[in-house]
């Protein structure tokens, strides 16, 4: 019985540290391939390592890491949040349009109101999926559109313009040390914090949980409705707070504001490692998939290529992910049969 217990055992980690190798190597890839992107683009265009450059790589890649933190907190869980751009959108009008609303209004206010923004709408998306039970693909999509519409109603043709906002807000998404904004530092670290959430906490293993197995989280007593509703609300409130970052740094707010982000923050996730079928992936990957589609960005401009390619590369690189990725997960089931059968009494 101890042989076959200890086979049994066996069998069941070795599986589980070949998932772990293969999804740490892809994480590993993806910083090789910026590394090598950066040094060929470097060849091709030396200024493309000038300091306004690399800060403004590394603003552009904050909002979108950050959107991916709420993201893979989604699609681990095996849903999927198509929201986020509008709902930063209306979150960067509401909020900083309240500074000509609110005489005096306090800096943590406003970014209250812009998180309070997106609890809101990420609630709307938990519930309909996890009480409805209707995919959260069909429902966010809806909600792109309809938080999308609310948005450009407000504002309607107007705009907020940098010269209404304080000086000191503005200063978040500009002010930097050795060519690192402070924003950058703050998110790094919250993007951190999300990782070890994910990976140390119950409720963020259950998520993992459920995307790798829904019967069997529910067999085993998971509350599914509960944590996928949790997820959204999480994306919903990131969401909020990208908006109020992305207010500070770009000064000027029209209802364009984070049109088409959906689209890049799900590439970013997916190439950064997440399973697009839920399961496995990690934050720190979908924070490297984000600076790499921003390093991308803005090489084609350095190298004066038309941005209007931007989203092809994007939804390129989103294929041949997913691609990678279901080929990995058919090779990784048959290496688990194998293994499983060979240890078997």
């Amino acid at each position: 019985m101890t042989n076959l217990d200890g086979s049994l055992v066996q069998a069941t980690e070795s599986p589980q540290r070949l998932v772990d190798l293969v999804f740490r190597l892809r994480e590993y890839g993806i910083i090789a391939v910026l590394v090598i992107f950066i040094a060929v683009t470097t060849g091709l265009q030396p200024r493309f390592l000038g300091q306004q450059n690399i800060k403004f790589i590394l603003l552009n890649a904050t909002i979108y890491a950050l959107l991916a933190l709420g993201e893979t907190m989604v699609v681990v869980s095996r849903q999927m949040d198509l929201s986020v751009g509008s709902v930063l959108g209306l979150s960067a009008y509401v909020s900083s349009n309240l500074f000509g609303q609110v005489h005096g209004i306090p800096i943590p206010v406003v970014f209250l109101a812009g998180i309070g923004i997106g609890v809101a709408c990420g609630v709307v998306n938990g519930a309909i999926t996890a009480l409805a039970r209707v995919p959260g693909l069909v429902v966010t999509l809806a909600t792109l559109y309809i938080i999308r519409g609310i948005d450009i109603s407000i504002i309607g043709g107007g705009e907020v313009v940098a010269s209404s906002l304080p000086a000191h807000f503005l200063a978040i998404g500009s002010d930097s040390v050795v060519g690192v904004p402070y924003v950058t530092m703050c998110v790094a670290v919250v993007i951190a914090a999300g990782a070890y959430f994910l990976r140390s906490f119950r409720s963020g293993r259950e998520l993992y949980a459920i995307g790798s197995n829904p019967d069997a989280a529910r067999l085993v007593g998971i509350p599914i409705g509960r944590r996928v509703f949790t997820s959204y609300v999480a994306s919903g409130a990131i969401a909020g707070l990208a908006g109020v970052l992305w207010a500070t740094y770009y000064g000027t707010v029209d209802s364009t504001a984070g049109t088409g982000y959906e689209l890049t923050v799900v590439t970013a996730v997916v190439v950064g490692g997440v399973a697009i079928f839920g399961g496995s992936g990690s934050v720190i990957g979908a924070a490297f998939g984000a600076l790499l589609l921003s390093t991308i960005a803005t090489a084609l401009y350095a190298l004066n290529v038309s941005p209007f390619w931007d989203p092809a590369l994007d939804g390129l690189l989103l294929v041949l992910a997913i691609t990678l990725d279901r080929t990995l997960a058919v090779r990784l089931a048959n290496a688990m049969r194998k293994r499983t059968f060979r240890h078997e009494p």
